[in-house]
């Protein structure tokens, strides 16, 4: 449910190819639709322009699948995180439009292609750090967004970095990736002039503090483009670097 979608309709029910009563249906769902275990925001693509995200995590699989059915049948790109492979399983007879990303644990719904625009870069500080750093990339592709990976790049060993200053000085945002210390986003941020964030891992060992430590280094940032989420949140990082790419596009 976006601005399109809401001018397709009209344009319909004045051409008279949609009846008064099938608009009024489809009216009924807003601004919710209650399911009882859920109620689903079928307004908020008209209001921010992305459709609410499934959170997959601590769902049944039957409630993942009865709010997916109903989402799809209102929205033509829906993106459910935190989904194992348990997850695409139970819906992929549902939709043959579903695509499953395993390493950034997300399944998504994509029936409609959309053009890649801006250019964000998400950039992690190592290896094991990669499945966060998917997350945030295939949230942002799936927005929208020009998308370019630059993995195992951390601070032990710069030169991989600066390989990439292209990236770093010509991106709209930047998605910075990285447990241990957590060093790395100081560093992208001394060199970019757009916004980062930074997400921290719980990726590093015992004094690490299950990602603490890394998340209490970017919130101390002497950089000051630097933008914190929170642990393992690839996602948060990818859909924040999708609307600060929007808002640059619509600048212009």
């Amino acid at each position: 449910m976006d601005e399109q979608t809401w001018r397709d309709w009209l344009e319909r029910f004045k051409r008279g190819d949609l009846g008064e009563d099938d608009l009024l249906a489809r009216l009924r769902k807003m601004p919710f639709e209650d399911l009882g275990f859920a109620r689903l925001d079928h307004h908020r693509g008209l209001r921010i322009g992305f459709p609410e995200v499934v959170f997959c995590q601590g769902k049944t699989i039957e409630h993942i699948r009865g709010i997916f059915r109903a989402m799809a049948t209102e929205h033509d790109r829906l993106l459910l995180t935190r989904a194992g492979p348990e997850v695409y399983e139970a819906l992929k007879a549902d939709d043959p439009a579903l695509v499953h990303y395993p390493d950034a644990r997300i399944v998504a719904l994509e029936r409609k292609p959309v053009e890649p625009r801006g250019r964000v870069g998400v950039i992690s500080a190592g290896t094991a750090d990669a499945a966060v750093a998917e997350e945030a990339a295939v949230t942002a592709e799936h927005c929208g967004c020009a998308v370019e990976r630059v993995y195992d790049a951390g601070v032990a060993g710069l030169h991989r970095l600066t390989a990439h200053l292209d990236l770093i000085r010509s991106a709209v945002c930047l998605v910075v990736v990285a447990g241990m210390e957590g060093a790395l986003p100081s560093v992208v941020g001394g060199l970019a002039p757009c916004p980062v964030i930074a997400v921290p891992t719980s990726i590093g060992y015992g004094t690490h503090g299950g990602g603490l430590v890394p998340l209490f280094g970017m919130l101390n940032s002497c950089a000051s483009n630097v933008t914190v989420v929170n642990i393992d949140n690839g996602f948060s990082g990818g859909y924040n670097a999708a609307l600060i790419n929007r808002a640059a596009e619509r600048r212009g």
